[in-house]
């Protein structure tokens, strides 16, 4: 080989060691930082995508009832996870839930994402909207894909804590 080629390939070889290098930093940069969002202001940010409204999840056969009505939900109780026992009032205002600071409702777990979920009121109806997060929201037990009511005394599952919206 002649010393040209030789060069070139050590040269190749390096440029591509520092490429690896640089895309690991950047994987442990966004693991432990996060990603920067794009905050967009509430009045621009519609809560359900153009012509849906939001929808049930398939009803389960269970004990409890979830005729109830959910306009009348005033708190937001926290029954498992690490801030078991927490209530929340609730207001008009959206609810946001997530790793963030900036989250109405911070959950650090390792299944949250940082801007996992947003709790709102849609006309009369409390209403959960998974925001594209990773692990997912459940409702129920029903993964919610579309923003959907939540009925009152009914689990809502975001990573290892769960929640309910009482009286």
């Amino acid at each position: 080989m002649s010393e040209l080629t030789l060069f070139v390939l050590r040269f190749g070889f390096l440029l591509l060691l520092w490429v690896f290098i640089f895309a690991i930093v950047y994987a442990l940069r966004s693991d432990l930082f996060g990603q920067r969002v794009k905050r967009m202001p509430d009045s621009v940010a519609a809560p359900f995508p153009a012509g849906q409204a939001p929808t049930a999840p398939a009803a389960k056969p269970s004990g409890k009832s979830t005729i109830a009505t959910v306009s009348n939900a005033k708190r937001l109780v926290i029954t498992s996870g690490a801030k078991e026992g927490l209530e929340i009032e609730l207001t008009a205002e959206p609810l946001t839930i997530g790793r963030s600071a900036e989250s109405g409702l911070v959950i650090r777990d390792d299944y949250t994402s940082t801007h996992h979920a947003r709790l709102l009121l849609w006309g009369e109806e409390w209403a959960i909207q998974d925001l594209d997060s990773t692990n997912g929201t459940f409702l129920d037990e029903a993964r919610v894909t579309v923003p959907t009511p939540v009925p009152l005394n009914t689990r809502v599952r975001i990573g290892t804590t769960s929640f309910e919206l009482r009286r």
